[in-house]
């Protein structure tokens, strides 16, 4: 854990937000953005932005554009400018290098419904849906064959089904088995969970504040972190925005996003504390400000309802 400061601050608290321009932001991804700053600022911690672009058959340039507008808008402030995945490749193939160095890296040629059929077959002790390593354990014929058949392999790790365990803020103490997952895709681009690990590491993140549905995926980050002999983060697994349905928020739930909101009549303040008020960091009468949310903002007794709907958005 972080060692404190004098006056409750800590030291490596850096956070981020890392959006991918796929899309524009919703208010579940605002929510995450803005508690996100707020558990690196109400430390004193620098806060940096990522834009996570690496899928470019999806990627669009208009999409980073309003996703930095929307954060600036609602008085989210940054350190420094932001980075792109697209231009550290070099640091994704130096991570991928080192790990083939140490042997633990194999490719892959199963195809999707292979890896279906694979995972929820019975398999020891990697829970169903976890990759078994059907292609580790491959002979030598079979993998010349193969290789011998043209379709490009995703590269990835041996992990030896290892057990991690961490603690998270607002989850607790977490365990979970690792299975053998993917760090670069049989088309050549790098695996999130690889760039993710090296660009947090790079850039000295200290806390995670994500959302509670990639708490799955922090034990695979945290076994490459250690192969990479990187410094383990924190993680604050936050809880999701829902759609009136239950489903986790999205477009088709009518109008979630700053621009929707904003052509209802509404402000980017009262965006903000809509948002404050659905995790109780504000009162419904209440508009604070950033600098107000973060100064009565307590990263470690914060305790926010699970995830559900924003309170009358729906209901107007």
């Amino acid at each position: 854990m972080a060692r404190r400061l004098r006056g409750g601050l800590r030291l490596n608290a850096t956070g981020r937000f890392a959006p991918s321009p796929t899309g524009t932001l919703h208010l579940g991804n605002l929510r995450t953005a803005l508690l996100a700053w707020l558990y690196a600022r109400a430390q004193g911690a620098p806060f940096l932005v990522r834009i996570e672009d690496l899928d470019t058959g999806r990627v669009r340039e208009r999409f980073e554009r309003e996703q930095l507008a929307d954060l600036a808008a609602l008085g989210l402030d940054w350190d420094g400018a932001p980075v792109r995945q697209s231009e550290r490749r070099a640091l994704y193939e130096d991570a991928l290098a080192r790990l083939d160095a140490d042997g633990i890296v194999y490719p892959c040629w199963c195809t999707r419904a292979e890896i279906r059929e694979a995972s929820s077959a019975p398999h020891g002790p990697l829970p169903e849906g976890h990759y078994p390593g059907t292609c580790r354990r491959l002979t030598a014929a079979q993998r010349a064959e193969r290789e011998a058949s043209g379709r490009p392999p995703a590269l990835r790790v041996d992990s030896g089904a290892a057990e991690i365990a961490f603690v998270d803020r607002l989850h607790g103490a977490q365990r979970g088995l690792v299975d053998d997952f993917v760090v670069r895709r049989n088309d050549g681009a790098f695996a999130y969970n690889l760039a993710v690990v090296v660009d947090d590491g790079a850039q000295g993140i200290g806390e995670i504040v994500r959302g509670d549905d990639l708490l799955d995926s922090t034990p695979r980050q945290l076994w490459l972190a250690d192969r990479l002999h990187l410094p383990r983060p924190t993680f604050a697994h936050v809880p999701l925005v829902l759609g009136p349905d239950g489903a986790r928020l999205a477009k088709r739930h009518g109008a979630v996003t700053l621009a929707d909101r904003l052509e209802q009549g509404e402000t980017a303040d009262e965006v903000r504390a809509r948002l404050a008020v659905s995790v109780g960091l504000a009162d419904d009468d209440e508009r604070p400000s950033p600098a107000e949310l973060a100064a009565r903002f307590d990263p470690d007794r914060f305790a926010p309802p699970p995830s559900g709907p924003l309170p009358g958005l729906w209901t107007g």
